[in-house]
């Protein structure tokens, strides 16, 4: 009997876009012999849909069009199995209901890949694939994800955190913290976002404060570090959970400019086409459509074997150090003028979950794909063995004052 996975896609995010390739293309590459996939588009409503036209990315031109022509549905949970139920039926007619056995979520950003969604699964006690809800919280916030890293004594920047409310009443005091303690140039970005969004680099006050301005258009908190002039980016995936995690290849991503932008990652339209292959239409119609699989980049990265290992050690260490499963892309900046490597961020979701990045190594998308569903069955075998519940007669003579007696 195939396994059903729900592969949810989408959000309220404003990495909702990048979400929707992202989810198609792993449709398109799961193996469909081993597993029936229900593609559900999250709307930026976060309202879930399902139905043909759902799988299809020329469908997404037309979002309106696309969700009158789908069903919506919620996930519900029923005598220890969980569902996508249709929400609003046909009078007369039974409501659509489809079995579920594994939710995978491929969303990017605050209020999907932050931990929120992966709660929601949680609650429903559904396999999920990915990092948990801490993993994925502290993957989200740039802080606190360095707060952790450096307490285990992985290389993170230093940093200056602001925050808006602060930043109003504090602005003068907390910009020459920052010129103390970081000074120039430095790069600012949201705390919580990714995909380059809101990220500016300042070489003075003024480019500080403007930087500052539009950052805080996106999050309630910021980041300041020392930005590196010579700077030469390498990332690497990691796939596995705490007990066993095993890296990729690395590459080295091409930006047109001092910081690599949204439009670098996604719109860039440079190169052949990297999408995987599947008896479907191609994952996006085209290079723009690509997601991170479509970005100018060095693969393999150009770069020493030394340095090689020293990138993917880096990435397994901090991957398990912050206690995450299935795929994530840890992302590490070289200082080409000292020779220090230093663990940026990581993507607990990454862009095109990375596939692009184990081909080189010989695990295709879909082994890719079908790993990451064990290692949710794996957590989920593992969560069963623990007690969730501690049996008191504590409520048995609890009165209340408001209580009717």
């Amino acid at each position: 009997m195939k396994i059903c996975v729900a592969l949810f896609f989408g959000g309220q995010s404003v990495e909702h876009e990048v979400s929707v390739i992202t989810g198609l293309q792993a449709y398109y590459a799961f193996d469909k012999e081993t597993y029936d996939v229900i593609p559900v588009y999250i709307s930026k409503d976060n309202e879930m849909y399902i139905g043909e036209r759902v799988g299809d990315i020329a469908a997404y031109r037309d979002i309106p069009a696309l969700l009158s022509a789908s069903t919506r549905v919620n996930m519900v949970r029923e005598q220890g199995k969980v569902y996508l139920r249709e929400m609003h039926p046909k009078s007369f007619h039974k409501p659509q209901s489809i079995l579920v056995d594994v939710a995978f979520p491929a969303v990017h950003g605050t209020n999907v890949e932050d931990g929120t969604l992966q709660g929601f699964f949680r609650t429903m006690c559904i396999p999920y694939v990915g990092c948990d809800v801490t993993a994925s919280a502290l993957g989200m916030d740039k802080f606190a994800m360095k707060a952790v890293l450096s307490y285990v004594g992985l290389p993170v920047l230093p940093c200056v955190l602001a925050d808006c409310f602060l930043f109003d009443k504090e602005q003068e005091a907390l910009v020459a913290q920052m010129e103390e303690k970081i000074g120039y140039p430095a790069i600012v970005k949201p705390v919580n976002l990714g995909s380059s969004v809101g990220i500016r680099i300042a070489h003075n006050r003024e480019e500080l404060l403007k930087a500052l301005d539009e950052a805080f258009g996106f999050a309630m908190r910021v980041l300041v570090e020392k930005a590196i002039t010579n700077l030469k980016e390498i990332n690497c995936s990691v796939l596995g959970d705490v007990e066993h995690a095993e890296a990729s290849e690395c590459e080295s991503p091409v930006a047109k400019d001092e910081i690599l932008s949204y439009k670098d990652k996604y719109m860039s339209g440079g190169g052949e086409k990297t999408g995987p292959k599947s008896g479907g239409s191609a994952p996006a119609g085209g290079k723009s459509g690509e997601g991170m699989a479509s970005l100018s980049r060095e693969l393999p990265a150009k770069i020493s074997p030394e340095l090689r290992e020293r990138v993917r050690q880096l990435s397994v260490k901090t991957f398990q150090a912050l206690g995450c499963s299935g795929v994530a892309r840890i992302d590490c900046m070289l200082d080409q003028d000292t020779g220090e490597v230093y663990v940026n961020e990581i993507n607990t979701i990454p862009g095109s979950l990375s596939f692009y990045l184990w081909q080189p190594v010989g695990l295709p998308y879909d082994a890719l794909l079908d790993r990451m569903v064990k290692l949710a069955l794996k957590r989920d075998r593992e969560l069963s063995n623990l007690s969730f519940s501690f049996d008191t007669n504590l409520l048995s003579n609890v009165k209340l004052g408001g209580a009717k007696k």
